[in-house]
């Protein structure tokens, strides 16, 4: 299984108290090796306060907390049983599992907070095939025409209404064949 972001709602103002709390849970409970980072989402805000500028810290999902886990039995027991977690984002019901992030959503999120992103360090060779595996052309088959390393991007080559078609992707965004 792989390690992907989930969002977990917390009682309002307890986001930090949550994000302390699980971090202690994890490693007490020895689950370091399944929950990852734990994350409130904040940005640099100014504000005016008697008439002086100040930058302040400001939560951009209030009563939510992200974390990058691996979804397991233990792991999803782990997080939901933490004190001030209402639950899981995206769940269905009692019992559930929750659906993750989007890749994109994430790297959206952890770009705007300034975090710097994982990168990912995978082999690819030009005129390799690969399937694209999120956004509006997943499940389709094409080959690696160009490598940007420092971009994390690939130029692939598809074949869309009988001409090939080029699609600049994520590293995140294929997997190979």
């Amino acid at each position: 299984m792989e390690k992907q972001w989930y969002v977990v709602h917390t009682y309002s103002g307890y986001e930090n108290k949550v994000k302390t709390n699980l971090e202690k849970r994890v490693v007490s409970m020895e689950m370091e090796d399944k929950i990852f980072r734990v994350l409130v989402p904040t940005e640099e805000a100014e504000e005016v306060k008697n008439g002086k500028k100040k930058n302040v810290q400001r939560k951009v999902f209030p009563g939510y907390v992200l974390v990058e886990m691996i979804m397991t039995d233990d792991s999803w027991y782990v997080v939901r049983n933490t004190p001030g977690v209402t639950g899981f984002v995206g769940s269905t019901g009692a019992g559930s599992k929750p659906i993750p992030l989007k890749p994109g959503e994430v790297k959206t999120i952890l770009r705007s907070m300034g975090v710097e992103e994982v990168r990912r360090k995978i082999e690819f060779a030009l005129k390799e095939a690969v399937r694209v595996t999120d956004g509006p052309f997943a499940n389709i088959v094409g080959s690696i025409e160009e490598i940007y390393e420092d971009r994390q991007k690939l130029k692939v080559l598809v074949s869309m209404f009988g001409r090939e078609t080029p699609l600049e992707l994520d590293f995140d965004q294929v997997e190979k064949l």
